[in-house]
């Protein structure tokens, strides 16, 4: 005899599942913005979970919000440029070129979050400086409030070879301390420690600190670590740390993860090229320019091939060069080109090979194999000689910004590319003409603010009072110098209207008062929405609380800088979210006493607060709009928050507080008047 059990079979419905899905979407997310906004209490119970066990989920990157001067305390200044010497078309670009040279001189400050802003009102051409963290008001504007300085220098004659005794000691004292702070690094290193997480830690090399000191395959010939690397033999083992080398001005500890090879090749090319070809000024046709390599292609042998190229490549300089490219390895030429080259033999001519550049015939002299390392270091700091000898490498000449009369942007007839042209006055360009003369061959850099703009060879002696800045600029990169060009060359002093020191107390207290009034009023908005609306209130109170949490997460990703008229606005918008709520819960009331079901009063009340909730944001975020656009920096901070926390409520009124509604509205136990004002 058996015996089966039979269970009913419970089945859930679509709707069902639906809210459940819709309140474990809405639960992941205020996890997700929560730990983003507040990521400090995941991160330290990771680090107790590490501590107790030895593992633990990744850490969540906490860079903190960015503070504004008026919490973090700093310097306000405000100057205005004295623009009666300007001509009226010239004035927005001085100003453009000011406070892009005040914006490098704050950074040399150490000012990461500066702000600077430049307003045209009633003749008044105005510089407003926020500097965060900066006390000393005095120095500040000593070093913002100077008038942009350029400079045209040459590279210094003779520059000290040997120190002085004292200067030894200098050198000798604090490379002690580097190699001590290296060898533990390496011990670190050799005793196992992840290297690439020492090289994010130590290695003073931006191109290659992010990941993880590596730097790929090297060639003993010409690598930086060429004499490291002959010390490499067959038996040196994959993964090794080698011991501390001294390169120049840094020294390094240096990985070896393995060894392989690189084939370098000799070669020649002959270039026809063809109207709307690269960098091409023939005005042939492509089908004329490819008859002509046809018929060469027909002639050329290893033997007479650097004739015809000499005779017949459009190659600038060919006729001297014959075509010659040197020592080509992979990734120095385009990529057909690239890969009709290396599948060629020694000793061979190629097809006709097509580029951007027009039609080529390719000539393979020779080729060999050569070893290659692949590294990673970790690149730490090592006093020489020039780092502690009272030299600069360039030394000024009388040529300066005072000459220039002008600079703008300029294109090149048969490359379009854009370069800058310079205009002197008559002394200018007396003293330019002498300079290029006296340094043909040579490099002249043109310096702004000690930085150096560009420093261009000089091919020949220039007269004339113009001269030409080229170099691989885009558009936006010419226009930018030519900003900062005529910003050091025009005379445009800078006079301080109004300074303000906001010291760190003051903004730390502000900081705590603004966060206790916010806190304070979510209390009270909760309090009222969980009385007065019951269950809905308790879940428009859930829906604020992600409503904070996407704002503050926002915050952090978009950079919004936080002052007290920022947290103003967050606190108006958090009455403007509830505000929302209430038109839907009221309306809610309405459906449930004309007799409608609940998830059916739901629905219908959401619909029908649409429009008013639609039009109340609209009219205030037109009102945001416009002081965003044309307010300061303080009531732009009121307005950005504002208009943010706008976008957030309508979100969580509409999704997540109708979402939550409809999920508690399936339950039985829950439809009751105890509940939801309205029901029956």
């Amino acid at each position: 005899m058996s015996f089966r059990l039979h269970l009913p079979k419970v089945s859930v419905s679509r709707a069902t599942r639906q809210s459940i899905t819709r309140v474990g979407a809405i639960l992941l997310l205020l996890v997700v913005t929560g730990l983003t906004a507040f990521p400090a209490p995941w991160n330290n119970a990771m680090g107790a979970v590490r501590n107790k066990i030895g593992w633990s989920l990744p850490n969540i990157p906490d860079n903190g919000f960015t503070l504004g001067l008026d919490l973090e305390g700093g310097v306000h200044l405000v100057y205005e440029a004295d623009m009666s010497n300007i001509p009226a078309a010239d004035r927005d670009s001085a100003l453009s070129g000011i406070r892009d040279v005040i914006e490098r001189r704050a950074n040399s400050l150490g000012v990461s979050e500066s702000r600077v802003e430049t307003t045209i009102a009633d003749g008044h051409y105005r510089v407003i400086i926020e500097l965060p963290g900066i006390q000393d008001a005095a120095e500040a504007t000593k070093l913002i409030g100077e008038t942009p300085v350029l400079q045209f220098r040459t590279p210094t004659k003779a520059v000290a070879t040997t120190a002085t005794a004292e200067e030894q000691v200098r050198i000798d004292a604090e490379q002690k301390t580097q190699r001590s702070t290296a060898v533990d690094v390496l011990d670190r290193a050799l005793a196992g420690e992840d290297f690439a997480a020492l090289a994010g830690e130590f290695s003073l090399d931006a191109a290659t600190k992010d990941a993880g000191g590596y730097d790929g395959f090297v060639a003993a010939d010409d690598s930086v670590y060429a004499d490291l690397i002959k010390t490499f033999t067959r038996r040196t083992r994959v993964g090794v740390v080698k011991g501390l080398y001294e390169n120049g001005s840094t020294i390094n500890v240096v990985k070896y993860i393995s060894q392989g090879s690189d084939t370098t090749v000799e070669a020649s090319h002959i270039l026809v090229c063809f109207t709307g070809a690269s960098r091409c000024t023939e005005t042939r046709t492509k089908e004329e320019a490819k008859t002509i390599i046809d018929s060469l292609k027909a002639q050329a042998t290893t033997e007479n091939f650097a004739d015809l190229a000499k005779a017949n490549s459009d190659e600038p300089g060919a006729d001297t060069s014959a075509g010659a490219l040197g020592t080509v390895k992979k990734g120095m030429m385009v990529q057909s080109f690239e890969d009709a080259l290396f599948a060629m033999k020694d000793g061979t001519v190629s097809e006709v090979v097509e580029s951007e550049f027009g039609y080529h015939i390719i000539n393979r002299v020779s080729s060999k194999n050569i070893p290659t390392y692949e590294l990673s270091h970790i690149e730490m700091p090592w006093t020489t000689l020039s780092d502690v000898v009272n030299s600069d490498p360039w030394e000024n000449t009388e040529l300066s910004g005072k000459h220039i009369k002008s600079a703008g942007v300029a294109f090149d007839q048969q490359t379009n590319a854009p370069y800058i042209a310079l205009s002197f006055n008559a002394e200018g360009a007396d003293l330019f003409g002498k300079l290029t003369e006296a340094n043909v061959g040579q490099v002249i850099g043109i310096f702004l603010d000690g930085e150096p703009v560009t420093t261009p060879v000089v091919n020949q002696a220039i007269y004339g009072g113009t001269a030409q800045i080229t170099g691989n600029f885009t558009l936006v990169e010419a226009k930018l110098t030519a900003e900062r060009l005529n910003a050091g060359a025009l005379p445009v002093p800078i006079n301080v209207l109004s300074q303000q020191t906001i010291g760190p107390t003051l903004g730390q207290a502000s900081l705590d008062a603004s966060l206790k009034a916010a806190f304070i009023a979510f209390l009270l908005i909760s309090l009222f929405m969980v009385l007065y609306y019951r269950l809905p209130g308790f879940m428009a109170i859930v829906a604020l609380l992600i409503y904070s949490t996407i704002n503050l997460t926002l915050y952090k990703i978009f950079g919004v800088t936080v002052t007290l008229s920022g947290i103003a606005g967050f606190v108006l918008s958090v009455g403007i979210a509830v505000d929302a709520n209430v038109l839907i819960f009221e309306r809610l009331k309405e459906e449930l006493w004309s007799g409608r079901d609940l998830p059916t009063a739901i629905e219908e009340a959401v619909k029908r607060a649409w429009p008013s909730i639609r039009d109340g944001n609209a009219t205030t975020l037109i009102a945001t709009f416009i002081l965003f656009t044309m307010g300061t920096s303080f009531i732009k901070g009121f307005a950005l928050t504002l208009m943010i926390g706008i976008f957030v409520s309508l979100f969580c009124a509409l999704v997540i507080t109708r979402s939550l509604l409809m999920a508690v509205s399936r339950p039985t136990a829950l439809k009751k008047r105890l509940f939801f004002l309205g029901l029956k």
